[in-house]
């Protein structure tokens, strides 16, 4: 990728982003596709051991309210998911940088990933059901999507803006895993023809 010459020479370390990436064995590509369509079938359904996933960013949602706290109540109760889909992110950054397909796919899959626990809780956000985690007060807990919608005036769409957000996840993961296959493909082939 050829990034425009005035970047690079006010931030050279973009220039990593014109490298090649880096091969792909094709074991890891069968291994991790396979990966990630039984995570996409169990998604799908609703239930299984992969879903399990879900509970490392408990702690980072969690994590995220006590580090926005210092911003305002809203930044607050905002920070949950801010930090949420911030880590996945910023790991898929690092990744980028470092050229690696797989560490890129698999933050960027989890990143989407993240946007169906967060629908569920936005779908909840009137009707309150679920059961909330909290970290200090137990007596003050707040739903998160409650509050926020409600401080956006967006209470009533709780349900529309969740089922777009799965949507966005669920059109999110499909696109990183094809971009996976096609991008570790491309760069397999490219690296055969280099060495002939």
């Amino acid at each position: 990728m050829r990034l425009p010459e005035s970047w690079t020479e006010r931030l050279p370390f973009l220039e990593v982003l014109e490298d090649d990436w880096r091969p792909v064995s094709r074991a890891i590509l069968i291994v991790a596709s396979a990966f990630y369509l039984l995570f996409l079938y169990q998604a799908a359904r609703g239930s299984g051991v992969l879903l399990t996933m879900d509970l490392v960013f408990v702690p980072i949602h969690e994590g995220g309210h006590l580090l926005f706290r210092f911003f305002g109540e809203f930044l607050a109760v905002a920070g949950g998911t801010i930090l949420q889909l911030s880590v996945p992110l910023m790991l898929a950054a690092f990744f980028i940088f470092q050229r690696q397909i797989p560490g890129t796919a698999f933050c960027l899959f989890f990143f989407f990933e993240q946007f169906l626990p967060i629908a569920t809780y936005m779908a909840d956000a009137r009707a309150q059901e679920l059961p909330l985690l909290t970290v200090g007060d137990g007596d003050y807990v707040i739903h998160d999507w409650a509050y926020l919608f409600g401080r956006l005036g967006l209470l009533e769409h709780d349900t529309a803006i969740a089922h777009a957000v799965r949507v966005l996840g669920w059109i999110g993961m499909i696109a990183t895993l094809t971009w996976m296959i096609w991008r570790s493909l491309q760069t397999n082939a490219l690296a055969s023809t280099d060495k002939h």
